[in-house]
C-alpha cells in the first residue's frame, strides 16, 4: 500500500511539474514579438525627438556633442547648419547624411549659426547661445560639452579642438568666465594645446584634459585651472598614446579612464598618471561614461555599439546597430545619461542627435544609469570647499 501511494503522489508531482513547466513556456512565448532585431537593445527610441532651429532648406551639421544637466535641460552643439540635399524630403526627420552621404564630410558647407543649443525633455529649443556664434569663426565648431557633476552652479565646459581652447561658461552662458588656451594657437607646453578634446572633474575641482589630435596626452589642472602636471608621449606602449586620444572619465576611486582611440583601447591610470591597467581590442573608442554602480561604457565609433564593461575591463553586455533609421546609429561623438534613465547621442555623421527610453520592464543590467553626485553629503563638501 505503502509503494502504491508513494508511486501516486510521485506522479502528481511530475504532472504538477509538466504543467508548471507548459504555463512558463505559454506565458514566454506570449510576451515575445515576432520578428526585430533588437536593434535598440532594452531602449525605445524617440522618433523625430530634437527639433532644432534650422530654417527651411537647412539641417544641423555634425552634432559633435550632448549632454544632459536634467531631462528638461540637454545641452546638444550642432557645428553651424548645412544645405539639406536636393534629394532629401524635407521635414521634422530631414538631416544631411540621409542620403548616405556624412555630415562631417560636408562641414565646409556650414553656415556659421545656432551652434549651441538647450533644449527640453521634448527636443523644443528652450534657449540658444547664438550670443557666442561668432566664437566658432575659424573653427569647425565645439567637440564635447559638460557640467562639472560637483559643481553647485553648474558651469558649461565647451572644448574645442579647432580654437584650441577649453571655455568655461555660466549655466545659461551669460558669460564666459575661464579660457585655457591659446585661440587658434597649438603647441605642447603647460598653456597650450594641440586640439583638444575632453574633460573630466575629481570632487575637489581638478580636472583633466585629453589633448588629443596634434599632442597625445593628458594635462592636470587645479580647480582654479592652474597647470598641475602631463603625461603621455607618441607611441602603443602602456601610458603612451596614438592620436586621436579622444575622452576621458573618473570613476570613484579617483582612477582615469583615457579613451586611447588611435590605439583602439581604454587606459586606465591613477589621478597622478601612474599606468594601471590596459582594455584592448576596442576597435575606436570615442566616448566613455561611468554609471552610478561604477560600471563602464564605452561607445565605439567603428562598431556603432554601446559596450558595458565591468571594472576589470570585462565585457558585460552591447547593443546598437549602424544605420541611418530611427535608433540606427552612425559616429556617437559624445553620449549623455539624464536622470531617469534616458540616453542622448550626438552623431557627427548622421548630423543628429537621438534620444532613447528605457522600455517599460528593462533588465537593469542593460541600461546605462546616470551618474548621480550628491552635492549634501560631507566629503563632497570638503572636496568641494578646499
Amino acid at each position: 500500500m505503502s509503494c502504491r501511494r508513494d508511486q501516486g503522489i510521485s506522479r502528481r508531482l511530475k504532472l504538477r511539474a509538466l504543467i508548471a513547466l507548459s504555463v512558463v513556456g505559454i506565458s514566454t512565448l506570449i510576451g515575445q514579438e515576432k520578428g526585430g532585431g533588437d536593434e535598440t537593445g532594452a531602449y525605445d527610441v524617440v522618433q523625430g525627438w530634437l527639433k532644432p532651429p534650422n530654417p527651411e532648406g537647412w539641417v544641423p551639421g555634425p552634432i559633435t556633442a550632448v549632454f544632459a544637466e536634467s531631462p528638461d535641460r540637454v545641452f546638444v552643439i550642432e557645428r553651424g547648419e548645412l544645405p539639406l540635399p536636393e534629394k532629401v524630403k524635407p521635414g521634422p526627420g530631414a538631416m544631411f547624411g540621409a542620403p548616405g552621404r556624412s555630415a562631417s564630410g560636408a562641414v565646409s558647407q556650414a553656415r556659421r549659426e545656432n551652434y549651441v543649443l538647450v533644449v527640453d525633455r521634448n527636443g523644443k529649443v528652450v534657449e540658444n547661445w547664438t550670443q557666442w556664434d561668432k566664437l566658432w569663426d575659424g573653427s569647425r565648431g565645439p567637440h564635447h560639452i559638460k557640467i562639472n557633476p560637483y559643481d553647485p552652479d553648474k558651469h558649461v565646459w565647451i572644448i574645442d579642438d579647432d580654437l584650441q581652447q577649453v571655455l568655461k561658461f555660466t549655466n545659461h552662458g551669460e558669460k564666459l568666465v575661464m579660457t585655457l588656451g591659446e585661440r587658434l594657437v597649438s603647441a605642447n607646453d603647460s598653456s597650450h594645446f594641440g586640439r583638444p578634446t575632453d574633460i573630466a572633474w575629481l570632487p575637489d575641482g581638478t580636472f583633466f584634459v585629453t589633448d588629443g589630435y596634434i599632442n597625445t596626452r593628458v594635462l592636470k589642472f587645479d580647480k582654479d585651472g592652474k597647470f598641475l602636471m602631463t603625461w603621455g608621449t607618441p607611441g602603443s606602449g602602456p601610458g603612451q598614446f596614438k592620436s586621436p586620444v579622444h575622452a576621458v572619465a573618473i570613476d570613484n576611486e579617483r582612477r582615469v579612464y583615457v579613451a586611447d582611440r588611435g590605439n583602439s583601447r581604454v587606459q586606465i591610470f591613477d589621478e597622478n598618471g601612474k599606468f594601471l591597467d590596459q582594455w584592448p581590442n576596442i576597435r575606436d573608442p570615442w566616448d566613455i561614461h561611468i554609471a552610478k554602480d561604477q560600471s563602464v561604457w564605452v561607445v565605439d565609433g567603428q562598431t556603432n555599439k554601446f559596450l558595458k564593461f565591468d571594472r576589470s575591463g570585462k565585457l558585460q553586455y552591447s547593443w546598437g546597430t549602424f544605420g541611418q533609421f530611427p535608433g540606427g546609429l552612425w559616429g556617437v561623438h559624445q553620449f549623455s545619461v539624464d536622470q531617469e534613465g534616458n540616453v542622448y547621442a550626438a552623431e557627427a555623421y548622421n548630423g543628429r542627435a537621438e534620444k532613447f527610453r528605457p522600455k517599460p520592464g528593462a533588465d537593469s543590467g542593460k541600461l546605462l544609469a546616470p551618474r548621480l553626485i550628491d552635492l549634501s553629503t560631507a566629503q563632497v563638501k570638503k572636496e568641494v570647499s578646499r
